[in-house]
């Protein structure tokens, strides 16, 4: 519960129990303002009871003022939940206003013909009030008031009763009873459900927390660490639900190394795939061969267990030497580009299987020239372009009209902008820049 909610269960006593389903699932703010709306009905139906027993000639009228009388305890019904809403403390006694519409609900059937009155299904109201709360003792003080509607007449006239009048009422109250603990069950079973939920919704809220904090420890460290002959930059833009997306970068005894990798399903589970994944690649740093990085990941995520669930992550690792030299293997990724200095955009094809499907990765050869940068993006970013088919040459031409590669991941960026995305959204861009480190 938030520091500005203030639950009404602390305000009333425990024999009254609480306000049930109803009120679990609405604030302190909202909540208090519940009971003039609730009595608000019972005032409607009772004075316009009296009204029409007034105005139309056959309904009878055999006590007036015994009906204004119903008519006015209804509005001290109003008038005490309308001071309830203002002063939270006083739903510690909501108990008063149904109580009060029994009342009203027997003078008014006193005072239109007694046991002939046809406007005795209102005292369905206050039963409902009371058989929402929870706790299925509420059915005694619902029994109460009902006895104190159809009893109210005899304390007012006890003569001239037959003695099917009183079987009549024992058979009222014994029906308004079973209503009464139907509608508490329904109640009850409710509230559990929405326990339920409220539970569930929980749990996935910290396996998203938790798989955020995962996602964020797989950020690579700051470029600075990185050779000054090249430039890169990148991010990772989660979605909604957090994924497996991760990238990567770190200085290698030949360069430097870039990985991208986005694994198949979301939450903390993705996320701990991620972080085994990274780290076993990371482990292979001294391998000049970006294809081993790839076996050893596949033999990382093996399970002897043949009914685990087969788990696979599409994969981009690259090696860049100071001589512009990139050595690369993809496994199922199929996201990355260079873009040369000169303004063309050359796709890095493989047909290899993702990490933890496949048993062997080849390693390709490619060269930078100064100024040539090479681009690996998740599936996420080619969400964010309106047509799907032609997805990947809009993002080629976004890479065409571009500078460097802060401008790239920037684009992407404001291309998600404050909407939600359906899958994180990742890029890394490295520019080849050997004047920087002349500088």
């Amino acid at each position: 519960m938030s520091v500005n909610q203030v639950s009404d269960d602390t305000l009333r006593p425990s024999v009254w129990g609480d306000s049930g389903l109803l009120g679990r699932v609405m604030s302190a703010g909202s909540r208090r303002h519940v009971p003039v709306l609730k009595q608000g009905f019972v005032f409607f139906f009772v004075l316009m009871a009296a009204l029409v027993s007034t105005v139309i000639p056959w309904l009878p009228v055999t006590d007036a003022p015994t009906m204004w009388a119903g008519v006015s305890a209804a509005l001290f019904g109003v008038a005490f939940a309308a001071a309830a809403s203002w002063r939270p403390r006083l739903l510690a006694w909501e108990i008063v206003i149904p109580a009060a519409d029994f009342v009203a609900v027997g003078l008014l059937r006193y005072g239109t013909g007694d046991s002939r009155s046809v406007f005795v299904p209102i005292i369905l109201l206050p039963i409902v009030w009371i058989a929402v709360w929870a706790g299925r003792s509420n059915i005694v003080w619902l029994l109460v008031g009902s006895a104190v509607t159809f009893l109210l007449p005899f304390v007012i006239d006890p003569g001239g009763r037959a003695p099917s009048e009183f079987i009549r009422i024992v058979f009222s109250l014994a029906i308004y009873a079973t209503v009464g603990l139907a509608i508490n069950e329904l109640a009850r079973q409710a509230s559990r459900r929405v326990e339920l939920s409220r539970a569930q919704q929980h749990a996935v809220e910290r396996e998203i927390d938790k798989a955020a904090t995962i996602q964020q420890s797989l950020l690579p460290p700051k470029t600075s660490l990185l050779p000054d002959m090249f430039a890169v930059r990148g991010t990772c833009i989660p979605a909604r639900t957090v994924g497996g997306d991760f990238y990567d970068w770190y200085p290698t005894p030949d360069g430097i190394a870039l990985t991208v990798g986005d694994v198949m399903g979301k939450g903390v589970g993705a996320g701990m795939i991620a972080a085994a994944v990274r780290s076993v690649i990371r482990s292979s740093s001294d391998d000049l061969d970006p294809a081993v990085a790839l076996r050893r990941a596949t033999t990382g995520l093996a399970s002897g267990d043949s009914d685990v669930d087969i788990q696979f992550t599409t994969c981009f690792h690259a090696r860049i030497t100071p001589s512009g030299e990139v050595r690369w293997a993809d496994g199922g990724h199929g996201l990355a580009l260079i873009r040369r200095a000169t303004g063309l955009v050359e796709r890095l094809r493989s047909s290899d299987l993702p990490v933890g499907l496949g048993d062997h990765w080849v390693s390709h050869t490619d060269q930078l020239q100064p100024g040539d940068t090479i681009v690996c993006i998740s599936d996420g970013v080619l969400d964010l372009f309106p047509d799907e088919l032609l997805a990947f040459s809009a993002f080629q031409l976004l890479l065409i009209s571009t500078g460097d590669s802060s401008e790239i991941v920037q684009r992407v960026a404001e291309l998600v902008g404050d909407d939600e995305q359906a899958d994180d959204v990742t890029v890394v861009v490295a520019t080849f820049a050997p004047a920087l480190a002349r500088a």
